[in-house]
């Protein structure tokens, strides 16, 4: 395939987690490390079109603000290799627990087949509910398919309710849609609410402000399918480290600045 189309490939892959479109873009943008100027403007149109995708956001920046690009691509794609939140948050969660997810998240989808004395209760968001159910019965996972309207209730039956971030910033974070009224609730009934922050989703001040530029303000938001929350309702965060505090885990952000990214393509 040819680069550009390899390119405009990974920019229309909206369903792929973050992971795997961050190993494509990678193999894409090889054809631009001898093409300064063109590399920034792929890496351009790359956030244009996943905005929320904080894997590439973290993966781009550091592209463009290395010596050398290939190699901190391949440096970048290793600690997503080897990140291991999945095995932390397999370990964390407590013994003989019911959970609560929303959607498919792709990184705790990960780490619930390492557990096989848990109940998952997965509420359907974005359409993924029942995809995942199954995915989980197959790895031989206790698992309940959970209507959207059954949201509340799911979440008040749960030792812990758990989302998983796409992106995160200094206050705020990106998430499936549903995840404010799940936590929300959560707080009221005295549930516990983790979020699970892998490696590459966490942003310094200035590139979370590209990443609100990216998202359409006009956009009705109760039509998206992800929303914005606040890290307020967050109890605990679970990442490569297991669990810990919103503070501590803003410590470990590790993406550069990056202003080539700050603009928008159009």
């Amino acid at each position: 395939m040819h680069p550009i189309e390899r390119l405009r490939y990974v920019a229309r892959s909206e369903g792929a987690g973050q992971d795997l479109l961050a190993r494509e873009t990678a193999g894409a943008l090889a054809a631009f490390q001898y093409d300064p100027a063109g590399l920034v403007t792929a890496c351009r149109r790359i956030v244009d079109r996943q905005p929320t995708a904080g894997a590439l956001w973290w993966l781009t920046a550091r592209m463009l603000t290395a010596p050398e690009p290939m190699g901190e691509a391949y440096a970048a794609i290793g600690e997503l290799d080897e990140d291991l939140t999945p095995r932390r948050l397999a370990v964390e969660l407590p013994d003989d627990a019911t959970i609560t997810v929303l959607g498919w998240p792709e990184v705790t989808a990960r780490a619930l087949p390492r557990r096989g004395d848990i109940e998952v209760l997965v509420v359907d968001a974005a359409g993924e509910g029942s995809s995942m159910v199954r995915r989980l019965l197959g790895s031989d996972v206790e698992a309940v398919d959970v209507p959207s309207s059954g949201l509340g209730p799911a979440v008040v039956d749960s030792q812990v309710l758990v989302l998983e971030a796409h992106v995160v910033g200094p206050d705020s974070f990106v998430t499936v849609m549903g995840a404010r009224a799940a936590a929300s609730t959560a707080r009221l009934a005295g549930v516990p609410v983790w979020l699970v922050v892998p490696v590459g989703r966490l942003l310094p001040q200035r590139m979370w402000d590209a990443v609100m530029t990216r998202i359409d303000p006009l956009d009705d938001p109760w039509d998206r399918d992800e929303e914005i929350m606040s890290l307020e309702l967050i109890d605990q965060v679970v990442g490569p480290v297991g669990l810990e505090s919103i503070d501590d885990m803003l410590k470990r952000t590790d993406s550069p600045v990056a202003p080539e990214l700050f603009k928008p393509l159009s």
